[in-house]
């Protein structure tokens, strides 16, 4: 009676509705988590931000071994580099937001420590497998390779989104230092509360005018800070805008005018940006659709009358 029983259990549960009810069962507890890990992450993060502001003892106790893991990572780094670090990876990393003195020993130190890593694990892999010695010592070299990497693609990354995020929030902040201008104050004075404004919305911005005025007020010219500015950040947009700063100020032509058209300008460039993106999204679409859903819909079309077909010709 039992086997029974368990067969007949097996047999409803392999049945389609209910095996299409135990998918829908499973779906929505997915998604359920989802919701809940989403909410978790910010409370987390808010739990973070008052974790900083009240309880810098607790934190301070946890500081040290971050910073002596930093300080191994730094110093497996300069002695690779010998100390010194190429102009193009300092602005590498500057235009990452890194601007540390110890970025690029530190970021000099993860790389080898990756290498290391993927050496080490290619090698406990491969070496058992039978193949010859030179194909082995190729195979363990590429697969080190690939982790070593890393760091490049994330530090170019950060990049990218750091001129995203400067090239979408420019525009509102062009805007607010027109207002201040147009109102009769400074351009000085207009640049340190439109910094302080910005900073709600993108730090990267905020922080990039705000080292630009500190650079200022220790005796640059402001021709050279906009163009640091530019430099450090490697958005094409703030040079841009400091070659306008520049012009209308050594030229004497109205400076309201100038950000007000400038303004103009940038949203019309990223409302042609965003035409141009969508005409090429039916070509990027083209090899998903081609690999991915067009197999899985012949599947689905075609498959019942392959089966049924295939019954047919092999019935006796």
């Amino acid at each position: 009676m039992l086997r029974e029983a368990l067969e007949n259990i097996e047999f409803d549960f392999a049945s389609p509705e209910i095996l299409v009810g135990v998918l829908a069962f499973v779906a929505v507890v997915f998604i359920g988590v989802s919701v809940l890990f989403l909410r978790e992450q910010r409370r987390r993060a808010v739990r973070k931000r008052l974790f900083e502001t009240r309880e810098p003892d607790r934190r301070s106790a946890v500081a040290p071994r971050e910073s002596r893991l930093l300080r191994f990572i730094e110093q497996v780094g300069n002695y690779v580099s010998h100390g010194r670090a190429s102009t193009s990876l300092w602005e590498q990393l500057v235009r990452a937001g890194y601007m540390g003195r110890g970025a690029p020993a530190i970021y000099t130190g993860i790389k080898m420590l990756l290498l290391a890593v993927g050496i080490s694990v290619a090698a406990v892999l491969v070496v058992p497998l039978e193949m010859s010695l030179v194909r082995k010592i190729w195979l363990i070299t590429l697969s080190g390779a690939v982790p070593f990497f890393v760091p490049n693609l994330l530090v170019r990354m950060q990049e990218k989104k750091r001129r995203e995020e400067i090239r979408q929030y420019l525009p509102d902040a062009v805007d607010l230092l027109e207002i201040c201008v147009s109102s009769g104050i400074g351009l000085d004075m207009a640049w340190n509360m439109v910094a302080e404004e910005i900073h709600h919305v993108s730090a990267v911005l905020g922080s990039a005018m705000d080292l630009s005025n500190f650079e200022i007020h220790l005796g640059a010219s402001r021709t050279e800070a906009m163009r640091n500015m530019a430099t450090r950040t490697g958005a094409e947009s703030l040079s841009s805008l400091a070659a306008i700063l520049v012009q209308t100020e050594r030229f004497g032509t109205s400076m309201a005018t100038a950000l007000q058209e400038f303004a103009n300008w940038m949203r019309e460039e990223r409302h042609f940006t965003a035409e141009e993106s969508a005409e090429k999204l039916p070509m990027k679409l083209l090899f998903p659709m081609a690999f991915f859903i067009f197999p899985a819909i012949m599947v689905v079309a075609m498959g019942p009358a392959m089966i049924h077909l295939s019954r047919t010709l092999m019935a006796p």
